[in-house]
């Protein structure tokens, strides 16, 4: 058992998380064993993520503590983790969907995104949503496509001069 002091120590420290996290994703972990959760907290470490297990009374008091209104954990059914991702918003949910798609015993159950909860269809969108790089990826293709669409036009008017002046050499 934790002490009163231990107790409120570990919602500041909660709190104070969850007030510089990206996003926050609500996980029921009822019936992973050890070391599936050995694993799982090896995956999220992986993507700059931190796995927090604490009662649901503790949780929604970091939550009230952290300025985070509508949200209670003792609403969501089985035991309740966070994963917090500091990284960026939909890498928490990218691995504890993966994750979850091996292990039956782990479900997304909420998130937090900008202070807002989102719900379990909601957070699972966000695990389907294309991270920073992937995005990054695209943005770069699609700024880069009107200009080699102008370098390949620019050169087929060159190689059709340099045909014609074959064709009249010929």
């Amino acid at each position: 058992m934790l002490t009163r002091k231990e107790k409120q120590e570990l919602v500041d420290k909660l709190a104070q998380k969850l007030k510089g996290v990206k996003s926050a994703v609500f996980a029921d972990y009822k019936s992973l064993k050890v070391s599936q959760l050995k694993e799982l907290r090896r995956l999220l470490k992986g993507v700059e993520t931190e796995f927090k297990v604490a009662k649901k009374t503790l949780i929604d008091l970091a939550l009230k503590k952290a300025g985070v209104k509508d949200v209670s954990a003792k609403n969501m059914s089985g035991q309740i983790a966070l994963a917090l991702s500091f990284k960026d918003e939909v890498s928490a949910a990218k691995a504890i969907d993966k994750f979850s798609k091996k292990n039956e015993g782990l479900k997304i159950v909420g998130a937090l995104l900008d202070g807002k909860f989102l719900d379990e269809a909601q957070a699972k969108a966000l695990a389907r949503v294309p991270g920073r790089e992937q995005s990054l990826g695209k943005l770069v293709g699609t700024l880069n496509a009107p200009l080699s669409g102008l370098v390949s036009v620019l050169g087929g008017n060159l190689r059709s001069l340099v045909f014609v002046l074959s064709v009249i050499k010929k």
